[in-house]
């Protein structure tokens, strides 16, 4: 019967009505999936004395440079002291670079140095094999319900701020600096 929501998953799960035995068996499977995921990244930040709070911060000042200080604490969600402390680290290892912002000099852009890029791309490099091979092996009906299932399990703000990096496009420092 189409459209069915007690339908049979491919596993023989009902999807309406999961136990407490299946529920926990995919809570242990993301805790298995992310430890997989971070091990490679892990190993690599090892090497440099950094942990996992420092690959954050580097993928989302990757991820949009001239990011700035105050905004890459509301993405990471962590403590001002926290974050001053993963990026004092960075900028002494001359990894990051802050820059005084243009319009407002309080603010501080952060943008990745060549040896920050170098170190960015060996760990997305690692990351992005795994869940290529992963996709690949799951295939697109898969890859798409993964996606709706990590994105069920946010709460709502973090949906939102989800989806506001995930389709931001990459702005130009001038148009960065005009809404700092």
């Amino acid at each position: 019967m189409a459209g069915n929501s007690t339908a049979a998953a491919p596993g023989g799960e009902s999807l309406l009505f999961l136990t407490d035995e299946q529920l926990r068996n995919g809570i242990e499977a993301m805790f298995f999936a992310y430890r997989a995921f971070t091990a490679d990244p892990d190993m690599i930040l090892a090497a440099h004395d950094y942990g996992r709070a420092h690959h954050r911060a580097i993928h989302f000042i990757n991820r949009q440079p001239g990011l700035t200080v105050s905004a890459l604490l509301a993405l990471l969600g962590v403590t001002k002291q926290s974050l001053n402390r993963v990026l004092r680290a960075l900028v002494e290892d001359g990894l990051v670079e802050a820059r005084v912002g243009r319009q407002d000099k309080r603010a501080r852009h952060l943008y990745l140095t060549p040896a920050g890029q170098a170190l960015e791309r060996e760990l997305s490099d690692a990351q992005r094999a795994r869940m290529r091979a992963a996709y690949r092996a799951a295939g697109p009906q898969a890859v798409a319900g993964f996606r709706q299932v990590l994105e069920a399990i946010m709460d709502t703000d973090l949906r939102q701020t989800y989806q506001s990096v995930k389709g931001a496009p990459a702005r130009s420092l001038s148009e960065r600096e005009g809404q700092a």
